[in-house]
């Protein structure tokens, strides 16, 4: 009888374990992942540049957390300055959201987002841009785009 009920309790807790672990490899449901790829012809107008970048981002939706990671490369002299920015669609020119502290390749950040920059981000409603001294309205940016 205790080899049995052993057996049902080692089963019951391998199931959790196995249950847990699925949820955390996908994320949970509050995490929404970001993706873009920054170029010149991105830009409002566009510009002709050899630079690329990407920015790869995390949102957790119940505390509004914001993580990113950004590299970027080519660019016709030193970035001066990058944010994010919205809300915009494609096409559109908006301001600073969020600037970088910092603009070195490669770079990572996080800040704890308003309710109102969370949903415009969520909207896919920001941009990243990267500005330089030749580009001063920036030579690369990308659209924040949600991966679901």
């Amino acid at each position: 009888m205790n080899a049995y009920r052993n057996a049902i309790v080692l089963g019951a807790a391998s199931l959790i374990f196995l249950l847990g672990g699925c949820t955390m490899m996908r994320g949970g449901p509050n995490l929404v992942a970001f993706t873009t790829q920054l170029r010149g012809a991105n830009e409002v107008p566009p510009v002709a540049t050899h630079a690329t970048g990407q920015v790869d981002a995390v949102l957790n939706k119940d505390t509004n957390l914001f993580r990113w990671k950004l590299s970027y490369s080519g660019l016709s002299g030193p970035a001066t300055a990058g944010h994010f920015h919205g809300p915009a669609a494609i096409g559109q020119i908006a301001g600073i959201s969020l600037p970088f502290k910092g603009v070195m390749s490669p770079m990572d950040g996080q800040a704890t987002l308003t309710a109102a920059q969370a949903a415009d981000l969520l909207a896919g409603k920001w941009y990243a841009n990267i500005h330089t001294a030749a580009h001063p309205g920036g030579e690369i940016r990308g659209q924040m785009t949600p991966r679901y």
